[in-house]
């Protein structure tokens, strides 16, 4: 038997380190040799959970399943892992020296298989080397203090050129990204969220990270029938249902008013809104207030939605966090204010989504700009090419062409989930990102929109909203 012991002070208070650990997907962000992680039962992390693990092995990878069988929060974690040459358990003890300091102590006991003791002898050395180091990775992760997020200088080379640029849309450009991301260990207990359009695809698997990380959340779904199978989904998976749903049609700016009516009359403010509904409508329609509704649903409800919720978003003692979900579809598309709304006999699903989207990312600039003085960061994101419901349903011929590049709906979502959780993420405002890393609005010049259309923008909106068919305005 070979046994590997070290002990570290971090930080963090006891609970937020233990909850970190104990979800042993995160392995990959502070153990150098751990290469992928994945959590393999449903439900919250707790005695019986099990994962996978990949690690560096020479020059090739070892896999290791792992089963928690102690769970004490917030005092003892012990995991239990075997591979193709030990078995190995680790016990893990956290001690509370403070609100804001924590010893952990950690012991690995690792059992080779027979005719494997010499090799383990040899490798002795190296096994404890790893093993500092891994601790070490664990310290830098809980001290979470990474600087403000810049673009690497091979992501700016990548965005220079449209082929390299779609490159990254995939999951390989996903993959890529991941490789340089820095621990996201922010503990989101206290924080209220409210997301758009979480029923399924990105949203749900948003839902999903942010109960994880122990956030208050708030979802918006216009089908009871879909709230109620999400709000299943979403216990069978984390243990947590989302703890408000509001049912509300978002392509109706109405209904967007009176959501925002109840939203003020709970008193509860709001830490991070996301606005993530949306959908692409292949055949043009209008909605009952007598707007195109891909100009409705994607452009004028979260504009509204978000200059409504302003005064629960303002003046916090951390920045509030406002997450615009856009497009790679954008990228097509330059700003034209009088081009926002299609006619039946031009109209043209994708162009319509991409032009909304478009103007929803220079929203994202104007206001970031206008709220900086509210302590409020506004940026936006886009997801790459992600497999999910929307895409199999309104671009069949693309998703048969691409579906083996796309990326899963939590790899789309991960740097929604990025936005609202790191603690690094409110310290740059008005930027695109994809894959943690701020983007270049524009991949060709001829999208770029002249100055004077961008200030014609709010204008726009505002009397595009005013001249809609209400029945009853708020």
């Amino acid at each position: 038997m070979m046994i590997l012991t070290e002990t570290i002070e971090v930080p963090r208070a006891v609970a937020n380190c233990f909850r970190y650990v104990a979800d042993f997907r995160t392995t990959v962000e502070w153990d150098a040799t751990a290469i992928a992680a994945k959590k393999l039962t449903p439900g919250p992390v707790d005695q019986g959970t099990q994962f996978s693990v990949r690690c560096k092995a020479g020059g090739g990878h070892l896999d290791l399943a792992y089963t928690i069988t102690e769970f004490t929060p917030w005092q003892c974690l012990v995991l239990e892992g075997r591979g193709r040459w030990f078995s190995v358990k680790d016990v893990i003890t956290f001690e509370s020296l403070g609100d804001d300091l924590t010893r952990i102590h950690y012991v690995a006991e690792f059992t080779f298989r027979k005719g494997l003791q010499r090799l383990a002898t040899r490798l002795e050395p190296g096994f404890k080397k790893m093993g500092r180091s891994s601790l070490r990775g664990l310290a830098r992760a809980l001290a979470d203090d990474n600087s403000p997020p810049e673009a690497s200088r091979d992501t700016q080379k990548r965005d220079s050129k449209l082929a390299t640029a779609l490159t990254c849309f995939t999951r390989y450009g996903y993959r890529r990204g991941q490789k340089n991301w820095r621990p996201m260990t922010a503990d989101m207990t206290g924080k209220h969220v409210v997301l758009t359009g979480a029923n399924a695809g990105l949203g749900f698997a948003t839902a999903v990270s942010v109960l994880e990380a122990g956030a208050t959340l708030t979802v918006v779904v216009r089908d009871p029938g879909k709230a109620t199978d999400m709000q299943q989904a979403l216990k069978t998976e984390t243990g947590r249902e989302a703890d408000h749903v509001e049912l509300t049609d978002l392509s109706l700016l109405v209904e967007v008013s009176k959501l925002s009516e109840r939203l003020h009359a709970r008193g509860q403010s709001i830490d991070i809104l996301i606005n993530n509904a949306g959908a692409l409508f292949n055949d043009y329609a209008q909605t009952q207030e007598g707007i195109e509704r891909s100009a409705a649903l994607l452009l004028l409800s979260p504009w509204k939605l978000t200059e409504s919720l302003l005064p629960l978003l303002k003046d916090h003692a951390r920045p509030a966090r406002v997450i615009n979900v856009v497009s790679g579809g954008m990228y097509t598309q330059k700003l034209r204010c009088d081009e926002l709304i299609m006619t039946p006999d031009k109209y043209n699903g994708s162009v319509a989504y991409a032009r909304a989207k478009r103007a929803l990312t220079v929203l994202t600039e104007l206001w970031a700009e206008a709220w900086s003085e509210h302590n409020i960061a506004v940026n936006s994101m886009h997801p790459g090419w992600a497999d999910t419901p929307g895409v199999q349903t309104a671009l069949p011929g693309f998703h048969r062409v691409t579906k083996r590049v796309l990326r899963s709906p939590a790899e789309g979502a991960d740097t929604i989930v990025w936005l609202a959780r790191a603690t690094e993420a409110d310290q740059v405002s008005g930027k695109l990102f994809l894959d943690r890393e701020p983007r270049t609005t524009h991949l060709r010049p001829r999208t770029q929109e002249r100055p004077e259309e961008r200030a014609l923008l709010v204008d726009w909106l505002t009397e595009t909203y005013n001249g809609l068919k209400l029945s009853d305005k708020a």
